[in-house]
């Protein structure tokens, strides 16, 4: 499961509604209302609202003029930027929907995703621009490669913008059901799932009905966020929403950086910002922090894995003035769905602090059994949830549509969990077998799809176990061909080269029979419980 920040829309510090319902009619709420205020900053270049509006209606326009139609997939290879943002504006504007790719990935899983979408144009970041090229001569119905930057060989979206600089108005513009943004999920088949998000998705509390907005929701006109998730992730993407959606700065970084980081928030230029208790640890680990004026940090928001409890006194130390929040929530849901509050996180510990928290305002949650029906207090059932923010659908695949959303509105997460007699929810175990490292999802199928092409595995089977740093390590368990030896970092090694290097198993283990039960099917259940002992749940 991905995590963010989306929460209640929120007003100029100032809780007054935008009224946005569409990206496009965002920027242009925010070119209007505050046109010198910075929106965007990226490695020393800043974007006002109004240039941030002028640019992507021109490159809207562009792109309808050279043939883009309503639906078209519009893909992004590159890290983090605020190209990335230019491109998700001025597509939305036309009706276009774009596809972040994660950059870690490998170029094979890469080439899956550009074909599954249909992509018809490519957009890179100057390091993946030769990547690009070579995938799109494998892939026809690419029919543009553009750089994200000037000065790569291959025309730029400025350059494409001046290729049609008189292209016209565009004739129609989105409504809140159209499709958005198509981020890509791994799926228990090996073959991610693309997650189809909607305007209204990401804008869902906009206009005149809004739930109420927590008090630590409440953002200041001076305040800024921080995107530093992977775009290609929803933390990534809808952080870096969040603060045009709030009519305030948002700081953008390529990756993960805690200098940089530690360089925004020194400079005050940095209030609010997202990240996994992994990262929080390497943050407040860097020498550079003790030199850091860190009294500008007013909320922290984590997510991905539970905050333990050491780290939260040593955040709380680093971060004197901020408050700290759980997110809880997947790409399916457009991020947060449950978050524990500032006012449930305890140095001292507390029970609450073991819960994700409870449903933000607008945000229906039951537990249910197998048959669908809700279970009591403190009875473990499946996660099911419905709000404005559930996907529209997975990308052509109608039938794992119907399997996840009923026809009620219900999104079931796969989690288990059970909710106590105050509403926290308490997550169990997971209904799915999808291990959460650092941050990043990795399903099992995908890891042993590499595993089985090993010349002396016979049989596969991959875990998640324990591990202090990232929450879990990807653990791989295989049965040897006969007369066959297995060399665990031949093993990695094998397995890196044809997936992401984040996937491959951190360790592996020899055995000589799989466990099965009557219908043959491994069980990994009883594979994961020697590393689990001693564990009240089976998430780390």
């Amino acid at each position: 499961m991905d995590y963010s920040g989306r929460v209640a829309e929120i007003g100029v510090g100032m809780h007054e509604p935008h009224g946005a319902k569409t990206l496009n009619e965002l920027a242009d709420y925010w070119a209007d209302t505050k046109p010198d205020h910075i929106g965007y900053r990226f490695e020393g270049r800043e974007t006002s609202f109004s240039d941030f509006r002028n640019t992507t209606v021109r490159l809207s326009r562009a792109l309808r003029a050279a043939g883009i139609r309503k639906g078209d997939r519009i893909a992004w290879i590159g890290k983090n930027s605020d190209r990335y943002f230019t491109l998700l504006f001025a597509a939305a504007r036309a009706s276009a929907v774009t596809v972040p790719i994660g950059w870690r990935l490998s170029p094979k899983e890469m080439a899956f995703i550009l074909e599954d979408a249909g992509a018809v144009a490519v957009v890179a970041s100057p390091e993946f621009v030769e990547l690009a090229r070579e995938l799109a001569a494998g892939i026809p119905a690419i029919r543009w490669v553009l750089a994200s930057e000037q000065g790569c060989g291959i025309a730029s979206p400025e350059e494409f913008m001046a290729e049609n600089i008189n292209a016209p108005e565009l004739d129609t513009l989105p409504q809140p059901d159209d499709a958005l943004v198509q981020l890509y999920t791994s799926g228990t088949t090996g073959n991610p799932k693309g997650v189809v998000l909607t305007h209204d998705n990401f804008l869902k509390n906009a206009g005149e009905e809004l739930p109420d907005t927590p008090s630590w929701d409440i953002w200041e006109e001076h305040e800024a966020g921080l995107q530093v998730m992977p775009i290609a992730h929803i933390a990534g993407t809808g952080y870096g929403i969040m603060p045009m959606n709030r009519g305030v700065s948002c700081n953008i970084v390529a990756e993960f950086n805690p200098g940089e980081i530690l360089d925004l928030i020194h400079s005050k230029q940095l209030t609010r910002f997202f990240l996994v208790p992994a990262a929080l640890q390497m943050l407040i680990n860097d020498p550079k922090t003790e030199q850091t004026d860190t009294s500008g940090v007013v909320q922290i928001n984590y997510g991905a894995s539970p905050m333990p409890l050491q780290l939260l006194r040593d955040c709380m130390k680093a971060f004197p003035n901020a408050g700290f929040c759980q997110f809880y929530g997947m790409t399916e849901t457009t991020g947060t769905i449950i978050v524990l509050e500032p006012d449930d996180h305890d140095p001292d510990g507390n029970e609450k602090m073991r819960s994700a928290g409870r449903p933000l305002p607008g945000i229906e949650v039951k537990i249910v059994d197998e048959t669908g029906n809700e279970v009591g207090v403190r009875e473990v059932g499946e996660i099911c949830t419905r709000s404005n923010a559930n996907m529209a659908h997975y990308w052509k695949q109608p039938e794992k549509t119907a399997e996840t959303v009923d026809k009620d509105g219900w999104l079931r997460t796969g989690d288990a969990a059970y909710r106590d007699t105050e509403g926290y929810i308490y997550i169990h175990d997971r209904m799915k077998d999808m291990i959460i490292t650092g941050g990043e999802n990795v399903y099992p199928a995908e890891v042993e799809n590499a595993l089985y092409e090993h010349p002396s595995v016979s049989e596969a089977a991959v875990i998640g176990i324990p591990d202090e740093k990232w929450g879990e390590a990807v653990k791989a368990i295989v049965v040897p061909k006969p007369n066959q030896e297995i060399d665990e970092e031949h093993v990695i090694g094998f397995v890196r080269e044809r997936i992401a290097g984040f996937k491959a198993p951190k360790s592996v283990d020899v055995i000589e029979i799989m466990p099965r039960n009557a219908s043959g099917k491994i069980l990994r259940k009883d594979l994961r419980a020697p590393y689990w002992a001693g564990k009240d749940r089976q998430v780390n």
